[in-house]
Parts: structure tokens; sequence; C-alpha cells
């Protein structure tokens, strides 16, 4: 029999959002791009097919920035939605406040956190490893489950998957 891991953590990349060059033209800040309505719809699609591999959500964060706070309301309403709460570090890309996060959620809770490239994949691949050289990347919409039996540090983490966004929406 498995024990239960001590927590889950469900990491996912934005959905397709505008595109860089497209909306510095408007002269507002990278900060505020939003989704597109076609990176709405599929994050809408992928977010049933999610529901479908994590059974519950306890805490869902989110970086600060407009895409992903979008992404992380789709997600969220997909799950009766927990209330999201904001993260820096899934902007910012600080491990150490990633990991006060982790530590001060409650033994058995499933979190996700919505962000960004590459923040995503450093911190898989440190939290696989222990080493921050960053070796996952991950597709816009795409998720990834990681668990940690009792110690909440890099290196100590076992992937449980990692699904493409086409996938996602293919479960839904």
């Amino acid at each position: 029999m498995t024990e239960a891991p001590e927590l889950t953590l469900v990491l996912i990349r934005h959905a397709i959002a505008e595109e860089r060059g497209d909306f510095a033209r408007t002269g507002r800040s990278d900060d505020l791009r939003p989704l597109t309505d076609k990176g709405i719809e599929r994050m809408k699609k992928a977010a049933k097919g999610l529901r479908r591999v994590v059974p519950r959500l306890d805490r869902l964060l989110s970086s600060p920035l407009v895409r992903a706070r979008q992404t992380a309301e789709i997600v969220g309403a997909a799950f009766g939605g927990p209330e999201i709460e904001l993260l820096e570090a899934a902007a910012t890309g600080d491990g150490n406040e990633l990991l006060d996060s982790l530590r001060a959620a409650e033994p058995g809770t499933t979190l996700a956190v919505v962000g960004h490239e590459p923040i995503h994949g450093e911190w898989t691949s440190w939290l696989l490893s222990g080493a921050a050289t960053g070796f996952v990347s991950y597709k816009k919409g795409e998720a990834c489950a990681l668990s940690f039996a009792a110690d909440i540090r890099p290196g100590e983490a076992d992937l449980l998957w990692k699904i493409r966004p086409r996938q996602l929406r293919q479960l839904a």
C-alpha cells in the first residue's frame, strides 16, 4: 500500500496570451498582457481535462500577471473554485518563496501554481533533481504534478505526470 503524499504540487503554465510584440505597441506594461480568445477557449477545455486527473484542488496560487490570473480563474472554475492566492514568486522565480508556500500547506494538500516559462521549467528541474539547471519546459496551458513524501526541498520531489495542453483537452 502506497502512503499518500505529504503534498501534491501541480504547476500550470498560463494559456495562450496576446503576442508580446503586438501588445508592446499598446504602450501598456507586459504584466497586463491578457489571454487571447483562443487561449481562453482552449484553457477551459484543458481545465476540464485537468479535473479528470486531479481529484481535488485545495489551494490555487497564481502569478499576479494578468495572463496567469486569467488562467487561474479558468482552472478555479473547473474545480468549483478554490480562491486564488497571488504568489509573487510565480512571476519572479524566487524558489525560496515557493518552498515557503509549500511548507506552509497542510499535510495531504493538493496545491496548484499558475505561472510562466522559464520559471516553471526551472522549478520543476530544481524540485526533481536539486540542480538549478532547467531541463524541463512547458508549453502554454501545460500542466505537471509533483509529489513530496515528507521533505519539501529541492531534489525531493517525485514526478507524477506531465501532460501537454492538447492531451488535457482530449481528456475533457
